[in-house]
């Protein structure tokens, strides 16, 4: 062959180059591919959280008071630092909102109802006319315009004019209603800090109605007598890069300084922007550094499977190498050559790897949950993607060429010598090398449990990189395996003395060669061990991630579907929500809910009541996090059957009769089928008899209904100003006598008192369930009974079950669970209000269907947490899965570094022991015997490595991947991660790599046949 010698040596070792060019390609097409993808799938999340973050969560406002003298100064400077601080100018929005006026005609009451004037920019793009036409400015008449719901309560029209004075400013103003409008959506969060908009009535202890909104321009020059003007900046960040995260959130945080700073020393600025944007620039770098990790195992494993074939290559070419120093050849020369020959192979890597990339990257986005998520991964090769490329090609040329030169100085005596058996140890083992990793390793993992994450806080205060605790994993991997190495000659020899007492040749030969040269097999073992272990940790990895998003989302939600909103309402009353939420699409299960902060005994704890009843079909606790079941637990926590006096039919008003000793206030407690408590205030009842009618219509709302039957639970006095007693004389359901037993109470000025309708037993303590935290501070175990202060009062209670962490409550949050019906009777026989229904928890069927039936009632004002949507939410969290996607790609990779590594380690072992085969066929060992020899060799180091890098994966698993499962928000998960080892899938790729490897034994035995044959022929 013509050419230079660096070609023609080149060629002259086709497949070990071969098997070099195909390492160093596969190594830098993936890691550019996963530099590519970590890239990508940083600026998807930051672009995915900027497209869905709500209103609140991207508007800045800034408020102060104003004149028509000082407003144009003050908005001149707040439009000019907002464009100052955002990088594109963001859509500005003013609004105002007057002092109160008093309704025509009640100006000279002492407590007159209110109406409100408003102006707000644009409103016509967020708003529909009803009737009339929006307000124009000027003319001798104030035009204005309002909303429905006000039009409503105050009874203006469209064309109407009338004349009113404000309580500040007596001057009168004549206004003309222009208009009747309905905002497009009352509910949602732009109008979350404009309730009288929204609502068009505010009723405290003064009713406020309005506002009536009008033209800019009338409301500075006619209402602006220092009264509020909020500016509200709503930028379009969907074009937000990680690189301008924590700089924008710099600038926006500024605001309110640099506006004082300016003259509006007045000026308040609020903005939950820079939280966001500081906490999604430290997810994005989370995300980052936590791809790191496989980038970090997929370079040790492609630098080892490199050294090997390098060592292979130099192996074969000692004798050349010391019979070219031996006619003059220096040590320069041979570095040449041998650095020749590794950018020979290199070089085309470096180029043509950034190509590759991306094609590869498109097969990862196959992936259904990469694909679910909305990210398209589409990089193109850049400067930055051609560095990476050339970085590692040259670093792998550099680890190919460093075998050749370190057997560069021998002789050729030297070289013949060193030809013979070699030991049993490596030079690492004999020097302690892999102990020495070994405390590095669990040093980087005990800092990663420490700390939860590869990034940290540097020295100058800013976040940064850990690069310790990023090796860690990959430290633990190769530590691991070259401990494992240590068993090879140990499990060799007992090999051997076990198949010496057979009389079977091929297990005792094989066993004897594995145990004559354990060196020339330790390095394909630790290759298969690590690449073994990637694959089932990066399957662990993925397992574990998907399942701890159901988990959270389960936790969160703790229930299905839950419903959160005022417990009362114009539309659906208290009465009437929960039959409008059980009516709902695929609804199998429903339990009103109290879920508020409370205190017990001193700690700040969230309170919980479900009704026990139905916590098995509605409550979400993974088993781990209690030794109770939810269904023991549920048994335990119900108390006494419900008592209360049932209403027959389906009365629509009370009619109640009672005598009374002094004037008393007095609250009817009733409930409805589905467990609702609700008091209605009986007013105050009079010396003597009273007759007071119930209209049991209005508890349900305009356009709710109730639920019967209805149960009515007691009696509930105020204070009244003597002591005085309470009989009730008669009652009556719907125009039907019912009959009542004997019922009185007796009420002091000091405290008021109580009678329930049917008379219970006094009840024990209460049953509760208790976050294993309070368990502790109240010194309370699962059966044990106390006394427990909870919103200020003590009541006995008694622990039926410890959990570790509460569903809804927040990580490391006290909680106590308990019954909502046994809650709801202390409450009565303490004479305390029934506590109401914040919340609904439904068990669905399709919870999809029930969410979006709630979201065609926005009238309902409810709050709808869908478990599935929300779980659907988190996985497709680019940042929290991006790990996902590295994981499969360097497991991929890791197993074909595998097989490349055993198929040139195998075949290049076959070639050289040609002659030892050859003279064993002439000896009358058959061939089916040389392929048992073959096969009980290299079954040694599949067995092995198979064995031990599944025992690897469960250490580092065990270690490591709770750790670096995190939220999209780079936080700490709740509940605790729980490693999850796809054992299928696992046994699966056992079997198919063990398949694929002894299938490339079966196919060197039958080559070594062939080549025998052809060998007798020419004979």
């Amino acid at each position: 062959m013509r050419g230079p010698l660096v070609v023609k040596r080149a060629f002259s070792e086709p497949l070990l180059l071969l098997a070099a060019f195909g390492s160093i390609l596969l190594a830098t097409t993936t890691l550019v591919a996963l530099t590519m993808y970590a890239s990508s799938i940083a600026e998807a999340g930051v672009r995915r959280t900027m497209e869905t973050a709500s209103y609140q969560q991207t508007a800045a406002t800034i408020s102060a008071p104003v004149t028509a003298a000082t407003f144009p100064t003050f908005d001149q400077a707040v439009h000019a630092e907002l464009g100052r601080a955002y990088t594109e100018p963001p859509a500005i929005t003013t609004s105002f909102r007057s002092d109160s006026y008093a309704m025509p005609g009640q100006e000279d009451q002492k407590l007159p109802e209110l109406l409100r004037f408003g102006s707000y920019d644009g409103l016509d793009r967020h708003a529909r006319l009803i009737s009339g036409a929006w307000p124009k400015p000027g003319g001798a008449a104030v035009e204005a315009a309002i909303s429905l719901s006000a039009a409503s309560a105050t009874g203006f029209k469209a064309g109407q004019e009338f004349t009113t004075k404000g309580r500040l400013d007596p001057r009168p103003v004549t206004v003309r209603v222009s208009g009747v409008f309905q905002l497009n959506d009352p509910f949602g969060a732009r109008w979350a800090g404009e309730p009288l908009l929204s609502r068009g009535v505010e009723r405290g202890e003064f009713t406020t109605y309005g506002p009536l909104m009008v033209a800019r321009e009338t409301f500075i020059g006619r209402f602006a007598t220092s009264v509020n003007a909020t500016w509200t900046a709503v930028p379009d960040l969907r074009g937000l890069t990680p690189e301008q995260l924590r700089p924008l959130a710099g600038a926006v945080a500024e605001l309110g300084d640099r506006l004082k700073a300016g003259g509006c020393a007045s000026c308040v600025t609020a903005s939950r922007l820079p939280e966001m944007l500081t906490q999604l620039g430290t997810a994005s770098l989370v995300a980052r550094s936590t791809m790191l990790i496989p980038v970090l195992q997929l370079l040790l494993l492609a630098a080892y499977a490199l050294m090997l074939t390098a060592r292979l290559l130099a192996d074969h070419r000692r004798m050349e190498v010391a019979l070219l120093r031996s006619r003059g050849a220096g040590t320069t020369r041979l570095a040449a050559l041998a650095g020749g020959e590794a950018l020979l192979v290199a070089l085309p890597c470096a180029i043509v790897a950034p190509f590759l990339g991306p094609p590869l990257l498109a097969l990862i986005n196959r992936i259904p949950w990469i694909r679910a998520s909305g990210v398209r991964l589409a990089p193109v090769a850049d400067l930055g993607t051609y560095l990476v490329s050339f970085g590692v090609a040259l670093a792998a040329a550099v680890l190919l060429m460093l075998p050749a030169l370190a057997g560069a100085r021998r002789t050729y005596v030297e070289e013949q010598s060193a030809r013979g058996r070699g030991g049993g140890r490596g030079l690492i083992e004999r020097a302690g090398a892999d102990l020495a990793l070994l405390v590095v390793a669990g040093l980087a993992i005990w800092q990663l449990q420490r700390y939860g994450a590869p990034v940290t806080t540097t020295a100058s205060g800013g976040l940064g990189i850990d690069p310790l605790i990023i090796s860690g994993p990959a430290l633990a991997l190769l530590t691991g395996g070259m401990l494992g190495l240590r068993l090879v000659p140990r499990v060799s020899k007992l090999a051997e003395r076990l198949t010496s007492r057979r009389p079977t040749l091929a297990p005792a030969l094989g066993a004897w060669q594995v145990s004559r040269r354990p060196l020339k097999y330790a390095g394909p073992a630790l290759l298969l061990t690590m690449a073994i272990a990637i694959g089932i940790v990066s399957m662990a990895t993925v397992s574990t991630w998907r399942g701890s998003q159901l988990d959270q989302a389960r936790h969160q939600a703790g229930a299905d579907l839950r419903l959160s909103g005022p417990p009362d309402g114009p539309e659906l009353g208290a009465l009437g929500r929960g039959t409008a939420f059980t009516a709902l699409p695929g609804v199998t299960a429903a339990s009103p809910a109290y879920r508020g902060q409370t205190e017990v005994s001193g700690d700040l704890a969230l309170l919980l009541a479900v009704d026990a009843g139905k916590l098995d079909r509605l409550f979400q606790l993974r088993p781990d996090l209690s030794a109770q079941s939810v269904g023991e637990m549920a048994k335990a926590l119900k108390g006494a059957p419900d008592g209360g006096l049932v209403l027959p039919g389906r009365p629509e008003a009370l009619t109640l009769r009672a005598q009374v000793t002094a004037d008393l206030p007095v609250r009817l407690v009733l409930s409805d089928g589905l467990g609702v408590w609700r008091d209605i205030s009986l007013g105050v009842l009079r010396t003597g008899g009273n007759r007071v009618e119930v209209d049991l219509r209005s508890l349900a709302g305009r356009t709710g209904k109730i639920t019967y039957p209805l149960a009515l639970r007691g009696l509930v006095s105020g204070t009244p100003e003597s002591d005085a007693n309470l009989t009730l004389t008669g009652l009556s359901a719907g125009g039907q006598e019912v009959a009542v037993p004997p019922l009185s109470l007796s009420a002091s000025a000091t405290r008021p008192a109580m009678a329930p309708f049917v008379r219970q037993p006094e009840p024990g303590p209460l049953p509760v369930v208790l976050t294993a935290d309070l368990a502790a501070s109240l010194k309370l175990g699962v059966g044990q009974s106390g006394r427990a202060g909870i919103d200020r009062r003590v009541l006995p209670v008694k622990v039926v079950g410890v959990v570790k962490t509460m569903p809804t409550a927040s990580a490391g949050q006290k909680a106590v669970l308990a019954d909502w019906g046994s809650l709801q009777a202390y409450e009565l026989a303490a004479a305390r209000p029934p506590r109401p229904a914040t919340e609904w928890w439904l068990a669905t069927g399709d919870g999809a269907a029930a969410a979006k039936a709630l979201k065609s009632r926005p009238e309902w004002d409810v709050t709808a947490l869908d478990q599935r949507e929300l779980a659907a939410g988190l996985r497709d969290d680019p940042l929290a899965g991006g790990l996902q996607g590295a994981l499969m790609l360097g497991f991929l990779a890791a197993l074909v570094f595998a097989v490349l590594g055993f198929l040139v380690n195998a075949a290049v072992a076959a070639r050289e022991r040609m002659g030892e085969f050859a003279i064993l066929r002439a000896l009358g060992v058959s061939s089916r015997q040389v392929l048992g020899l073959l096969a009980m060799e290299q079954a040694f180091v599949i067995g092995l490595s198979l064995l031990a890098g599944t025992g690897l994966a469960i250490v580092v698993g065990v270690l490591v991947v709770p750790h670096i499962v995190l939220t999209g928000q780079a936080s700490a998960v709740t509940p605790d991660v729980a490693l999850d080892i796809p054992w299928a899938a696992t046994g699966a790729m056992l079997v198919l790599v063990a398949g694929v490897l002894f299938a490339i034994v079966a196919g060197l035995a039958r080559n070594l046949r062939g080549q025998g044959l052809a060998l007798r022929e020419e004979q």
